[in-house]
């Protein structure tokens, strides 16, 4: 049976600001309770406000391992005022930009998962450029722009390990299924094309691969 939270942690989930439905919430913690158990940290890329990270946070704390969340916590294309996805709450009054970093504080705080989670705050690309640890998994949850898309597959999916998991997303394979665009569709056909990646399982848009060679 796969790993499942427990209430506390799905209610903190349910609470928490975000977009992650609920059934691809249960596939990315099933995924991080299974590739924890190679003992290396479990990474994320795309915070926001911190709905994901519990369940990430959750299983690395099951597995004794830590939980890293990477993020610039100034909102994606799509999170910009004018666009759907835009919350004003977000919005720091005095800069005026957006600041998801406060919320997502507050999220872990609530949740009781502060201590299993490392916040790595800034670009995407800068830090992968000076990551050298091997990881059991990464979680490409970040821009939806083809170049963001693409710098975070070529700046993390090489970092995981042999028989880690690459997990990917909102794939949308029909062009109409979201406005956002298809960059993470095409993240998701590149790994596979790439031979170092095998699909074990989707949930919705949510994709999960197993490294099983080098090649990235």
């Amino acid at each position: 049976m796969a790993a499942a939270p427990k209430p506390e942690i799905l209610a903190a989930f349910d609470a928490a600001k975000g977009f992650m439905p609920a059934d691809e919430g249960l596939a990315l913690y099933a995924a991080a309770a299974e590739a924890g158990r190679l003992g290396l940290p479990l990474l994320e890329v795309g915070t926001y406000c911190g709905r994901s990270t519990i369940l990430l946070a959750d299983a690395a704390r099951q597995c004794g391992v830590t939980a890293l969340t990477v993020d610039h916590h100034r909102g994606s294309e799509e999170q910009q005022p004018g666009w759907d996805y835009h919350d004003p709450a977000t919005v720091d009054p005095e800069l005026g930009l957006m600041d998801t970093l406060p919320t997502f504080r507050r999220t872990l705080h609530r949740a009781g998962l502060e201590e299993h989670v490392v916040a790595l705050v800034g670009r995407s690309p800068q830090i992968a450029a000076l990551w050298n640890t091997p990881l059991g998994l990464v979680f490409v949850d970040g821009g939806h722009t083809d170049e963001h898309a693409n710098a975070d597959y070529e700046g993390w999916a090489p970092h995981v390990a042999e028989g880690g998991l690459l997990v990917i997303h909102d794939v949308f394979p029909d062009p109409a299924d979201e406005f956002t665009g298809q960059a993470p569709y095409r993240v998701h056909l590149r790994a596979l094309a790439s031979g170092a990646f095998t699909e074990i399982s989707a949930t919705g848009s949510l994709r999960v691969l197993r490294r099983t060679g080098a090649g990235i």
